[in-house]
């Protein structure tokens, strides 16, 4: 008897650039994670560096891309927070739960060897990674993503 797989992983990893993150915006953000989730990524890392707030609806959203990745055999990872939103996370416990990656510190990235933006509608496309592959990793080819959501205003 086999036991059935979850869907492999088609991309190794996508970038998702955050500037706000609470219930006003959440649809929008739901609708970007949603798409990039279709996508079966590895990793999803989501750069907080430009977000000015998040509140507890958009924490309960992290925890549910979490809960959908881990079930795909994926990670999401949280990058430069703010002091204020680090706060946020540690009060929340959040950064018990998922890496919470600072630039003093590095991430358990996979760095990509190519690049193509992750198809979605209601996101900015920010300019793709010039980087090249990471040690050991010369020869694979991978796809890789990034998205912006936009702030309302």
């Amino acid at each position: 008897m086999t036991t059935p797989r979850g869907p492999e992983c088609t991309v190794p990893l996508v970038e998702v650039a955050i500037t706000e993150f609470d219930l006003a915006c959440l649809p929008e953000t739901g609708a970007v994670f949603d798409q990039l989730l279709a996508l079966h990524p590895r990793q999803v890392t989501i750069d907080l560096s430009g977000c000015r707030h998040i509140d507890a609806a958009a924490i309960g959203l992290l925890l549910d891309v979490h809960r959908r990745l881990v079930r795909s055999g994926g990670l999401l990872a949280l990058r430069n927070p703010n002091p204020r939103i680090a706060r946020i996370l540690q009060t929340a416990r959040l950064d018990q739960i998922l890496p919470v990656h600072t630039d003093n510190t590095t991430a358990p990235v996979e760095a990509p060897a190519a690049s193509t933006k992750a198809p979605t509608a209601s996101t900015e496309a920010v300019a793709p990674s010039t980087a090249g592959p990471p040690h050991g990793v010369a020869g694979r080819a991978a796809a890789f993503g990034r998205a912006a959501v936009p702030v309302r205003t």
